[in-house]
């Protein structure tokens, strides 16, 4: 399972809410929904993320091993 909790973190860090990340980034309402749901969103939109936030894919997802 793909967790979102580290992006979420790095927000409050640098006091963005998810709706100004969305649209600095350029991806739609979607794909934030389904981060919320921890659901599968592009690699591509991953690295937009990180390079607009200037962070590694660690700050950004976490692999969480299942059953």
């Amino acid at each position: 399972m793909i967790s979102y909790k580290p992006l979420f973190q790095q927000l409050i860090k640098k006091d963005l809410t998810r709706t100004q990340l969305r649209k600095a980034v350029g991806f739609g309402t979607r794909q934030l929904a389904n981060m919320s749901k921890g659901q599968y969103i592009s690699l591509e939109t991953i690295d937009k993320i990180c390079s607009y936030l200037n962070c590694s894919i660690e700050d950004v997802i976490e692999h969480i091993p299942g059953p």
